[in-house]
């Protein structure tokens, strides 16, 4: 049986190096709502193996519920994330999580985000990376 921890074991092919000023951003990714900016950073999504990408999300932009069939690692870069539990957007149950702040989201988990202020997370986790809405009407690929 192929082993899905191949490239945790080994890392990647060769060194991986994103000098700040030189991240691949690409804007509005069909899987997230308008107005967000992601980097892949290492990884494929479709693919198992380790992921790590980061969301430059604007002041406000609130990423609806939504959940992933594995575990979710955060880091938040900067700015500030509000994140929260559950499968309706309520500002009042979000934890802040400031800059240097970090969350690890169990598989299934129904949880929200709200940026404040300009703010930049990291993502890791263990791919093939998939995102699934809670209300299918939240997902910009219904639209």
């Amino acid at each position: 049986m192929p082993r899905l921890t191949r490239d945790l074991d080994r890392g990647p092919a060769h060194p991986i190096m994103h000098p700040v000023d030189a991240i691949p951003w690409k804007k509005n990714p069909p899987t997230l709502p308008p107005g967000v900016e992601v980097a892949l950073l290492e990884g494929i999504l479709e693919e198992p193996g380790f992921l790590a990408m980061r969301l430059k999300m604007p002041d406000g932009y609130v990423l609806p519920p939504h959940w992933h069939p594995h575990v979710e690692r955060v880091t938040v870069i900067s700015g500030t994330l509000r994140l929260g539990r559950g499968e309706e957007v309520d500002r009042e149950k979000t934890h802040e999580l400031p800059a240097g702040s970090y969350s690890s989201m169990p598989p299934e988990t129904p949880h929200f985000g709200i940026a404040v202020g300009d703010t930049i997370v990291q993502l890791n986790a263990v791919g093939p990376w998939e995102i699934n809405y809670v209300n299918s009407g939240d997902d910009p690929r219904n639209g």
